[in-house]
């Protein structure tokens, strides 16, 4: 469903469309503090990066941060010579690059670090997620699942770890496959995929919206999740346990409108429990590509059509751009202070989102896009059950 912006922008917006304006997005996303959420607002009130980053150390003051220093310009000189070195091209929010379907999530990468054949986010895109130990059935299910849709014309997207994105990716090689990096999308992990994510980079394609040189870590992968399952029509889980980072990719699906569809397996074996109970809360249960590739076409043809005349048409790259909508519109020290209440009510134990959301007495679409800008810096963590923890 298309989003609409409620909160008109005093100043035209547009994508960078040179090295300096490029330089000024990346100064502004690696200042400290400045999260996606932060950083389309600073867009939104200031109109350009450039306007942002003279703005940003007297925004700073007004949220309680003295002596504020924004990223220095050598360190983005130096990310974009690492992306040269490595035959790597940004996509920024509102270029015609941009796939359109990760735009409309409410927390869009502002840039995204590309190797391979950019092409592949024009197409039609389902993930395959599951078990880093995987069975030797739910890796024969994941290539053929991937083999059969990428024989019918979908790219196959998934994030590269051991197991079932390493069989996934495999059998979409010659198709089409996108592999959504924790890392720099010049840092290609686990160690034992260098020769795959070579390959990806040659007949597919990496992103990741890590810095250039970035090492992966725990934090950067509910943040790489909602990147494949945003780019996705549908996501698949063939294996997963019930904690497991691909339970963390099928909610962030459901969260973003996309459909979920889940392999059963064994009810004594643990890593199919969680697939079994995404079954049981309404996931599409697979057998086979069939199963998908009916679901997937199987909704009218007039509510495609109708939903494609409500989208709006591509524009020019030297447009404005639509940013993410946010439910409320509030100044950047204002976004501080909420975010300050959050983590307060928040400790190492793990807490309901919704009796969260009833503790702080605000609407829960003011404070759901605030949780997600928490998680993506690091500062929270979603766990299974709607649950949510501060990291200190």
């Amino acid at each position: 469903m298309r989003q609409l912006d409620f909160f008109p922008s005093p100043h035209p917006l547009t994508p960078p469309h040179s090295e300096e304006d490029v330089l000024n997005w990346l100064r502004l996303l690696r200042s400290r503090r400045v999260g996606i959420s932060t950083f389309f607002r600073l867009l939104k009130e200031h109109g350009t990066a450039q306007a942002a980053l003279v703005a940003l150390p007297e925004v700073a003051r007004a949220a309680g941060v003295d002596a504020y220093k924004i990223c220095p310009l050598p360190v983005v000189e130096q990310e974009l010579r690492a992306a040269r070195y490595a035959g790597a091209e940004p996509i920024a929010f509102g270029s015609p690059a941009y796939p359109a379907a990760l735009a409309e999530i409410p927390d869009p990468p502002p840039i995204l670090w590309a190797v391979g054949d950019t092409a592949l986010l024009a197409r039609p895109k389902v993930a395959i997620v599951g078990a880093r130990n995987a069975s030797s059935l739910g890796l024969r299910m994941a290539r053929r699942l991937a083999g059969e849709l990428g024989q019918k014309g979908q790219v196959v997207i998934s994030g590269l770890a051991r197991g079932i994105d390493t069989a996934a990716h495999q059998a979409a090689l010659e198709t089409g496959t996108i592999a959504v990096l924790a890392s720099g999308v010049d840092v290609i992990y686990p160690n034992e995929n260098t020769v795959l994510g070579e390959e990806i980079g040659r007949a597919g394609l990496r992103l990741s919206e890590a810095p250039m040189g970035a090492s992966p870590q725990a934090r950067h992968f509910p943040a790489r999740n909602r990147i494949v399952s945003g780019l996705s029509r549908a996501v698949i889980v063939v294996e997963a346990a019930i904690r497991s980072g691909s339970l963390i990719t099928a909610k962030t699906a459901l969260d973003q409108g996309r459909d979920v569809f889940a392999v059963p397996g064994h009810p004594f074996d643990a890593r199919a429990s969680g697939c079994n109970m995404l079954i049981r809360d309404g996931a599409t249960l697979v057998r086979g590509t069939g199963d998908v590739i009916e679901a997937l076409e199987a909704q009218p043809e007039a509510e495609v059509a109708a939903e494609a005349a409500q989208e709006p048409a591509p524009q020019p790259a030297d447009e404005t751009m639509r940013i993410p909508t946010q439910p409320e519109y509030r100044k950047p020290h204002e976004t501080a202070a909420l975010h300050d209440r959050i983590l307060d009510r928040l400790g190492p134990s793990p807490l309901a989102e919704d009796q969260l959301i009833r503790d702080l007495a605000r609407p829960a679409a003011e404070i759901t896009p605030e949780l997600v800008t928490l998680e993506i810096e690091g500062r929270i963590q979603r766990q299974p059950g709607g649950l949510v923890n501060r990291i200190d």
